[in-house]
């Protein structure tokens, strides 16, 4: 989960709002396109990667269609 020693706000409404530094470090482009991947927005989430994936799969109607893509091992190799 997040690191213990970022602090997170809670909002009014037990919303928890995590510092924007945080979400833009698990932004990536690749194939020219902004992405999360699925492990840093399920840890943002605060569930398990294979349970967000699931949720994705289970309601993939409310998404668009290029909405996920698979990449590839060299473009994840890349990330590291």
């Amino acid at each position: 989960m997040l690191n213990a020693k970022i602090r997170k706000k809670v909002i009014s409404n037990n919303k928890v709002a995590v510092p924007e530094e945080i979400i833009m470090n698990k932004i990536y482009l690749i194939r020219d396109q902004k992405i999360m991947l699925d492990m840093d927005l399920a840890e943002l989430y605060g569930v398990l990667t294979g349970n967000l994936n699931k949720a994705v799969k289970r309601n993939i109607k409310r998404f668009p269609e290029d909405f996920m893509f698979q990449l590839t091992k060299e473009e994840f190799d890349n990330l590291k």
